[in-house]
Order: structure tokens, then sequence, then C-alpha cells
């Protein structure tokens, strides 16, 4: 059997979003900036699609849903375009984020600091969430944005999004939130949650690879990250990738009608599979249940590397991950476990278990019978469990 349990990496595309887009690629496939009529008949199809994007996310029609290549890049254009208008004429030189961001908000804001803007990570809790008031305490008048996600592509856990955004609108600063592995999941609301600007991906929702978008509330300015034509209304050069924009409209709008779905079919099947891992001694589950997206587990399992896990479901067809990742000489623990504060052991063994409304029952239980064992395998040829000390006492 083969099991895909990596969805917080990719999706499959659902059959009724790849349907949407076939005829955009060999029938009416004319540039739709085009004047003919080879151009102008992908419009409505279009239209419908934005219309789509903006229904799933409750934007009006005062904001801006502007199509990227992906969230990587609706990420970097908010972070750095902030720096260009906000801090560059120096109004502003700081901005606030956490330390377990995607690292297209990391990297981003790494990147900042080296042209001397300031940049303020908030820790997290146990569970792997901010602590508000630590929010409100790094808050200045040099604030130029906050940039939190909406829920962690690691642990699944959900960030108190409308709480910080109202904390944000009182302060007068720019809110920026990678929805990324919220959306189809849990319901997104731009409005409730006050936000000014919010990255999405296609591919995290069932929709195709390398499309995305950025929403920019009514009246916000955004310095273009490319330049080169009026696309976008000016603001984001490039030719529409219409086939991709068709699916991705349509996978928002089964995304959400498949909400009710997520919240009861694919939490059922993750308890499941969460309810069987914890009764493997030594385990750790992060976040608890009600506080994480329904389809995530992070767990680690004492004694056996994230990597050696992974290769044992591998040869039996199912697919997984792990925050740690093989180097030449070495093993990087995971960075959100570290966040967290697990031990340095706990980090390394990392495993990550993402559903979505295409698992099946049957591929839980054989993952549950493969991953007991593995368990058994593995830990039997441990070093750090196996031959461990007789008086030695778990702090798990």
């Amino acid at each position: 059997m083969r099991v895909y349990l990596d969805n917080n990496a990719t999706t499959i595309v659902d059959p009724k979003v790849f349907a949407e887009m076939v005829p955009y690629f060999c029938q009416m496939y004319g540039n739709p900036n085009s004047l003919h009529q080879f151009g102008s008949e992908s419009h409505p199809a279009l239209r419908k699609a934005m219309d789509q994007l903006y229904a799933g996310i409750n934007a009006s029609d005062d904001d801006d849903i502007v199509v990227t290549s992906c969230a990587t890049e609706s990420n970097n254009w908010v972070i750095k375009s902030i720096y260009n208008d906000y801090i560059l004429n120096g109004d502003k030189d700081h901005i606030i984020t956490s330390e377990v961001e995607h690292p297209a908000v990391g990297s981003s804001c790494k990147f900042l600091e080296t042209l001397g803007v300031k940049v303020t990570y908030l820790p997290v809790d146990s569970n792997g969430v901010i602590n508000v008031e630590d929010l409100k305490n790094a808050i200045t008048d040099k604030t130029a944005l906050v940039s939190i996600m909406w829920a962690n592509n690691e642990t699944g856990m959900i960030f108190p999004i409308e709480e910080i955004g109202a904390i944000c609108k009182e302060r007068g600063v720019l809110f920026h939130t990678d929805a990324v592995q919220a959306i189809g999941k849990i319901p997104v609301d731009v409005k409730k949650a006050n936000v000014d600007f919010l990255s999405f991906s296609a591919h995290k929702f069932h929709g195709p690879k390398g499309i995305g978008g950025l929403y920019i509330r009514g009246g916000q300015q955004l310095t273009p990250f490319f330049h080169g034509g009026e696309h976008m209304g000016g603001r984001r050069s490039g030719t529409l990738n219409v086939p991709s924009i068709v699916g991705m409209g349509k996978a928002m709008e089964l995304a959400v009608e498949n909400l009710d779905f997520e919240k009861n079919n694919v939490r059922r099947l993750r308890d499941k599979l969460e309810d069987a891992i914890a009764l493997i001694p030594e385990t750790l589950v992060i976040g608890t249940k009600e506080q994480r997206v329904p389809n995530t587990i992070l767990v680690s399992v004492k004694g056996i590397e994230g990597e050696a896990m992974l290769w044992d479901l591998n040869k039996s067809g199912i697919a997984a991950s792990t925050g740690s990742a093989c180097a030449s000489e070495a093993l990087e623990s995971n960075p959100v476990m570290e966040a967290i504060g697990a031990e340095a052991d706990l980090a390394h063994t990392a495993l990550r278990l993402s559903l979505s409304r295409f698992t099946t029952e049957e591929e839980i239980d054989y993952t549950i019978e493969v991953l007991n064992n593995a368990v058994t395998r593995l830990r039997a040829i441990s070093s750090t469990y196996a031959y461990a000390p007789s008086w030695h006492v778990s702090k798990l």
C-alpha cells in the first residue's frame, strides 16, 4: 500500500481542480492581455477564479489579491517592500516575527538585519505558540511590521491571529500573516483577523504547484516586487498563468466547501493515528489536539532518529517528513523542536505526519501497523535506547 502523509509539504491536485484547468492549456491558450479573441476568451474564467479567491478569505472589493508564484514570493515581497516603503526613509527600523516562522519569512528577516533592520524574534512556549504579551511588549513606535504565521507548518499549532491583529491595529502597526498551512484546514477571514497582508500557496490546498497569492488590504501601499508591465494592476508584472489561476480559484472554493469535512473526518483519522502513537512508550506529540489544525501530528519517538524512521516508513510505501536534515558530517536538529525547548536528543527525532481529505481509514490502519513495527525494530538497534543503562530514567 502507498500512503501519502506529507500533505503539509504539498497535496494532490484535486481531480475537480485539474478538470477545470485542462481547457486553458491547448484550447483557450491565448495571452489574456492580448486584444484578439484568443486572449479575451479566458477572461470569464479569470474573473471567476479571482472571485473564488476573494470569497475564500472574505476579502472585499476594495482589497487586492495579487497572484504570485507561491507564498515564498509573497512573503519576500511583503517583508522587503516594507523595508523599501517604511524603513529605508528612516521612519521605522523594526520588524517583529516569531522563532518558528517558515524560512521564507525568517530568512528574509535575517537578510534585512544585514541592512541594519532590527528584528525581534518572539519565543514560543512548550506548545510552540507565542505569548501575545510578549508581542505587546515588543512593539515600539519604530515597529514597521509584525509577521506571524496563522498555523505552523511543523506542529500544526494555530496562532492567536485575531488577537494579534487587534493588537497591531490598536498600535498602528502593519500585520502580515503567512496563512499557507491554515487555508483549507480552518476558516480564514481577513476581516475578522484585521490583517493587512496574507500569503498563500495553491498546492497546500489541493491546487497546482507554482501559483500562490498575496492579499493586500485596501489602501495599503506596497512597492512592486517585479517590474515590467501592467499585469495585476501594475503590482506584479508577468504574463498570467491562466490554467493555474483557474485551478487555484477552484481549489480555494473546494477548500472552503470541505472545512467541515476537515474538522470532522480528517480530525477523526488524525486523532486515531495520534492515539495509537500515544500507546507507544516514550513518545511525545507537540501541542494540544484542540489548538492544532485537524491534519497534523509532530511526534518525537525516544531513541529513534527522524531519518531512520522515514527510511522504514518509506520502505513500506508511507510518505512522511522530518524537520532534521542529513548533512555530510552531522544531523541538523528540528529548529521548531529547539524553539520549544526540547532536549537535543528529542530535537533529532521529530516525525511529521500530515493527512488530507483524501486520506482513508485503511491507510491510517496500515500506517499504525507499520509505525509500531518500525519503532520495535529501530529501538532494538538504537545505541541511545536499546543499550541505555538500566538505571536510566527518561525525561520524556
